[in-house]
């Protein structure tokens, strides 16, 4: 998505999609997770938190900003892979992204939100989304393991696991109308071209 973000986990046809199995949903994991976006964006969100002084224990200088970046990629390692392979593997949903891509625009946008509550099945079907809840939390529960004492209490974990949520829900709406913003863009850019 923005020809930058990785978007491994949208499907374009619903009609036409066989189950992953778990060797695939940990590939695919595994491929967004990886990719030279997120190693870009967590060294950017370590700067913003070296800046703030975010999580003081850490301290300052290199070793600092290296404490936070390898907290940053962690979290987001930890949070991919149990909402997108674990969790789906072990209670047999499907990670991905179904656009809906047609309909109006608040219907597209209510469903998009929706999907943080709702996720397919691997046999078919709709479920309650278990894996986007219990993977957050069990996401910020491993991160406890290494972020400083002073900052791990369970209002900070709340507050991170709404936080999380709320990105989720956000990226759903990104994986629904990206389409239709570069088809837009696209567009523009053959009539400036084509303009004389």
């Amino acid at each position: 998505m923005f020809y930058v973000m990785p978007n491994y986990l949208t499907v374009e046809n619903e009609s036409e999609v066989s189950p992953l199995s778990w060797k695939q949903k940990f590939s695919m994991t595994a491929q967004g997770a990886f990719d030279p976006y997120e190693f870009v964006m967590v060294g950017l969100v370590a700067g913003i938190r070296q800046a703030e002084n975010a999580y003081p224990a850490f301290g300052q200088g290199m070793a600092g900003y290296g404490k936070r970046y390898g907290a940053g990629f962690a979290d987001q390692v930890d949070g991919n892979f149990m909402v997108g392979a674990v969790y789906p593997s072990l209670l047999r949903t499907d990670p991905r992204y179904f656009r809906l891509g047609q309909g109006s625009t608040f219907h597209r946008f209510l469903y998009a939100f929706s999907r943080i509550f709702v996720t397919r099945k691997d046999s078919g079907g709709n479920t309650f989304n278990v894996p986007e809840f219990a993977g957050n939390a069990t996401a910020i529960g491993i991160s406890n393991a290494y972020y400083p004492a002073a900052d791990r209490s369970l209002s900070s974990n709340l507050s991170n696991w709404g936080t999380q949520m709320s990105i989720d829900a956000f990226g759903n709406e990104l994986k629904e109308f990206w389409p239709d913003i570069h088809r837009y863009l696209l567009s523009r850019k053959k009539k400036r071209s084509q303009a004389p």
